[in-house]
């Protein structure tokens, strides 16, 4: 897209296990905060981009802002496959004239309103009905299978996976705004319980409440605004062939996901390497994800992304990549991966918590095992 767009606004609700208010509530004060952000009202929108699965509907938060009319409005879909392609749906709005700002938000009461798989049936139909009869219900035990087959191959280790996780809660420890604050070690984690073999407690997401949005606009209006904007560099989606969302075992190629086809799309629509990337906010609703992903957006070669991790290599201020820099889904909040792109953000701004010096391009991932979408944000 050529940064003809950029983000100018983020906003936020405070993260808890329990908000105590309805998801249309934090979703409007997300919103909210963003435009405010962005030096902008809801006067001004006439776009809006939301997760399928998200509660709220475009019309009832137009209804709530007093946004006088949506010249655009529309879905990403799987879940935490979407976010990045959110905002890649956005900048194609504004790029396009079909739009001059729009809003992308993601709004879930997840801490507080139980968890989707344990409405399971009986009798599942669909994709479903090939592994859920057999065990592989919780999206966990999903991952978990792909976490076993890593190890197999490639001899990664659960301590690989910790040291994902005591990345993310050393970036965690500096954010007010992060829900897990105190540091844990390597041991901690090995501590902690099984979930689902091999993962443990510590490898998994958090399950919070929360809303999260940005603002999108033309990198021309953008000079005139509040914030110093990210330009949207680039965004990708990919699903690969034959793909079955989350339990992809059938493939040639088993541990290949979504993101090896969104990486090579999103690098090659920026003139821009790896090598090049100087913070990473990678999805992480469970750690052998971000194992994965450094892999497959070319950090390191197959079977790498464990050794990669290991030694302080992601954390803040002296790794060779500091990955999610907010604490992410594994320690700040579990939002979809909106939070990683409000990070993402930050960093290009220099207001993160955990603040890469000179950070120029930020890459932005949604989910692996699920088609995928990925930004790179660029400093103007």
């Amino acid at each position: 897209m050529g940064g003809v767009a950029a983000i100018v606004g983020i906003g936020h609700t405070e993260f808890a296990k329990n908000l105590g208010r309805s998801e249309r509530r934090a979703a409007t004060l997300a919103i909210s905060a963003a435009l405010a952000d962005a030096g902008l009202a809801a006067r001004d929108v006439d776009g809006l981009v939301r997760f399928d699965i998200e509660a709220t509907s475009e019309v009832e938060i137009a209804r709530s802002l007093g946004i006088p009319n949506l010249r655009f409005f529309a879905e990403t879909g799987y879940g935490g496959g979407g976010g990045c392609a959110t905002v890649g749906l956005a900048a194609m709005a504004i790029a396009t004239g079909r739009a001059s700002v729009v809003v992308c938000w993601r709004a879930r009461n997840r801490g507080s309103g139980g968890r989707p798989w344990a409405a399971t049936g009986n009798r599942v139909g669909g994709d479903a009905q090939f592994t859920a009869p057999y065990g592989l219900v919780r999206p966990v035990d999903q991952i978990a299978m792909i976490a076993r087959r890593h190890m197999h191959e490639y001899g990664t280790t659960s301590a690989h996976f910790g040291a994902v996780a005591v990345a993310c809660r050393k970036h965690a420890s500096r954010n007010p705004h992060a829900l897990m604050r105190e540091p844990i070690t390597l041991e901690d984690h090995q501590r902690s319980r099984f979930v689902s073999e091999p993962l443990r407690k510590l490898d998994c997401c958090l399950e919070s409440d929360g809303a999260l949005a940005v603002v999108v606009t033309s990198a021309e209006r953008a000079r005139d605004l509040a914030q110093r904007p990210a330009r949207v560099l680039a965004a990708a989606q990919g699903t690969g062939p034959e793909h079955v969302v989350m339990t992809n075992y059938h493939a040639p190629r088993f541990l290949e996901t979504p993101s090896s086809f969104a990486a090579r799309d999103l690098f090659a629509a920026a003139g821009a390497l790896p090598g090049d990337v100087d913070v990473a906010q990678i999805y992480d609703a469970f750690t052998p994800l971000v194992t994965l992903s450094l892999e497959e957006y070319g950090f390191c070669a197959a079977g790498e992304g464990g050794p990669f991790s290991a030694g302080g290599r992601l954390e803040w201020p002296d790794g060779a990549l500091p990955v999610n820099t907010s604490g992410g889904g594994l320690s700040e909040a579990y939002v979809h991966g909106m939070n990683l792109v409000v990070e993402g953000v930050r960093q290009i701004r220099g207001t993160s918590t955990s603040q890469v010096q000179g950070a120029e391009l930020c890459l932005v991932t949604s989910g692996s095992g699920v088609p995928t979408s990925a930004l790179l944000l660029a400093r103007v």
